[in-house]
């Protein structure tokens, strides 16, 4: 009998989050674990220059790096950016980073880590749903789909137990997949998709155009456990425009677990009761109703173990 490969603890990947309010950076062991005192925060924003975006990422993989310990190995770079992206040349245009179009992200990264160090892009749901699938809520799913749900909203698809980025690497950009009933203007330039109806700024824009005072999803969420009218109804809002677009992406690929992270997917649990009672609309389509939308297993770090999966996981990415 062949014996068990066994992973070298000391062997590293460096995990690289970009969104739309930070970007993050740390060192991930190969069994997915963060490694105590190597994770590193910046601001990014819309209103962030292009130099401030680019001092931010300095700073995070220069502090994770700086972080590695003695005796270990960096095996690569993995880096997950919010769409869309260029795959191929390495470059980025997150939707809402206005002033990074085309930017030449990899390159950025391969000037800070040392000569020879692998570094790979993905969009960030792609990793997301890497992540899920080693060590969250799609280990033993070989047909998934991973969400953020935050500033953005992002998504990746691994279909027979790998990542499907298509030829741009955008493939799985479920953000932007428009939903029937609303006629919400997004910033892509489209009507009604699920990014401009239930992301977190939009959803409180919402509330706000109808009396909420609040200004951010964390008082959303509070006015919501208060019985808060008005924040009832964008929180069902959201949760049925995020469940008619899974919906759609199941009938279309045949899911069977869409694991959703992200700030605002914390607003409340009942959100995905919302998101779950969309899907089940689809009653003469048991291959779509079967699909279940559960909360990520990875809290904060998600994203983080979704990129260093990168380069640990490297024969799970198409």
């Amino acid at each position: 009998m062949t014996p068990p490969i066994i992973a070298d603890p000391t062997a590293l990947a460096l995990g690289v989050d970009l969104g739309g309010t930070k970007v993050e950076a740390a060192l991930v062991d190969p069994d997915g674990v963060v490694v105590p005192g190597t994770r590193f925060r910046a601001p990014t924003g819309r209103a962030s220059s292009s130099e401030q975006l680019a001092a931010s990422v300095r700073e995070v993989v220069g502090g994770a790096l700086a972080a590695l310990p003695a005796g270990s190995v960096l095996l690569g770079v993995g880096i997950g950016s919010a769409g869309p992206i260029a795959v191929d040349r390495g470059l980025v245009s997150p939707l809402n980073l206005p002033s990074w179009r085309d930017y030449p992200l990899r390159d950025l990264v391969l000037s800070i880590v040392p000569d020879g160090t692998p570094v790979t892009l993905r969009m960030d749901g792609q990793c997301i749903a890497l992540a899920e699938h080693w060590v969250g809520a799609g280990q033993g799913v070989d047909n998934l789909m991973g969400m953020i749900v935050s500033t953005g909203i992002g998504g990746g698809l691994i279909l027979g137990g790998v990542v499907v980025p298509g030829p741009t690497g955008n493939a799985g950009h479920i953000g932007h997949v428009e939903v029937g009933g609303f006629d919400d203007v997004c910033d892509c330039g489209g009507i009604g998709c699920v990014e401009g109806i239930a992301s977190g700024p939009k959803t409180v824009a919402w509330a706000r155009r109808r009396g909420f005072t609040g200004a951010t999803g964390e008082e959303l969420a509070a006015a919501y456990a208060a019985g808060d009218p008005i924040a009832a109804a964008a929180v069902e809002r959201a949760g049925r425009a995020i469940g008619q677009s899974i919906a759609s992406a199941t009938a279309l690929v045949d899911l069977d677990v869409i694991a959703i992270g992200g700030g605002f997917s914390h607003v409340t649990p009942d959100i995905f009761e919302h998101i779950n009672r969309a899907i089940a609309g689809r009653v003469q389509f048991g291959f779509v109703t079967k699909a279940r939308a559960v909360p990520s297993a990875l809290s904060g770090e998600g994203p983080l173990i979704g990129a260093a999966a990168l380069i640990h996981r490297a024969e799970h990415v198409g």
